[in-house]
């Protein structure tokens, strides 16, 4: 009778054990905003030569740690298609798997490599969404309408002109837009998750909350259409190198700041559980603990 009490117990402590292991959601991922590189020194805050050196050393770092996957925000580098050749093999290095978002520097480069930058990154696509334990997480393309993602001259070019022009834009020309077919696709997700009870976070290069400089030229109707959904728990950004926090709707807007400015680094780990998403920030980066919206 003892050993079968023992037996009983045994099973109901490792079941408990494995019940907390695998809770869906506790878990943690790397974040990475505006590494910039490229071979020019830089002046100022911008160090774009030396973010090769704090990525090769944040990837060190982020391959000790048990993470899900590792993205990067945009502005992988400052100019030139060649660049991507120099911190892309640092970046590869990672043990977890790797995101790109992108960025408007990433365009940087020739017009006629434009169109090759998303593969050159290994991305899937512009714009697209993975799960990991009953999250979504879904990667926005802020350059879909913009003066830098196409080259000059071509309808997309063209269009965007037209599109700042009509609609009256302040934002500088050097941000961008979300069209009408990602964002009826970003509808399309976000329907999909609350139907399947998944919590969701945003991952864009451009902010859209709050008021920024920085912001996305259409940065208000993204707003409007995410704010709808509660399943969207954060929109995490970079392209402010000073980073920036705002709470709306019960949703946080996290911006990074940029690795590339100073010499001092900045990338942060963040440990998400059932009710909080708390950002452990690394050089330059602050922590932060930011509650779950029910």
């Amino acid at each position: 009778m003892h050993k079968i009490i023992i037996v009983f117990l045994l099973i109901s402590i490792n079941g408990m054990a494995q019940q907390k292991t695998d809770s869906p959601g506790t878990f943690s991922f790397g974040v990475i905003a505006d590494c910039q590189y490229c071979s020019d020194p830089g002046t100022g805050a911008r160090k774009y030569a030396q973010s090769v050196d704090k990525l090769d050393v944040c990837v060190k770092h982020f391959n000790t740690l048990d993470l899900e996957f590792v993205v990067h925000l945009g502005d992988f580098i400052d100019r030139d298609f060649e660049s991507f050749d120099v911190v892309g093999p640092v970046y590869a290095q990672l043990k977890a798997p790797k995101y790109h978002v992108l960025g408007n520097h990433d365009f940087s480069v020739a017009d006629d490599k434009k169109a090759l930058v998303p593969a050159k990154m290994n991305m899937p696509s512009k714009y697209y969404d993975f799960e990991i334990k009953g999250w979504r997480f879904v990667v926005l393309n802020g350059n879909d309408i913009s003066f830098h993602g196409y080259p000059e001259g071509s309808k997309e070019y063209e269009h965007a002109a037209t599109y700042y022009e009509e609609n009256k834009i302040s934002s500088p020309k050097w941000n961008g837009g979300m069209g009408d077919a990602q964002l009826n696709w970003l509808k399309k997700v976000l329907k999909k998750a609350s139907k399947n009870h998944e919590n969701v976070v945003l991952y864009s290069h451009f902010p859209i909350f709050p008021e920024n400089v920085h912001n996305l030229w259409n940065a208000n109707e993204v707003l409007e259409l995410i704010e709808k959904y509660p399943c969207v728990k954060a929109y995490v950004n970079g392209h402010n190198h000073a980073g920036n926090y705002g709470v709306h709707a019960g949703i946080h807007y996290v911006t990074m700041k940029g690795m590339v400015d100073t010499e001092e680094t900045s990338y942060a780990v963040i440990h998400v559980t059932a009710d909080s998403m708390e950002i452990e920030g690394f050089g330059r980066e602050e922590n932060r603990d930011l509650k779950l919206r029910e």
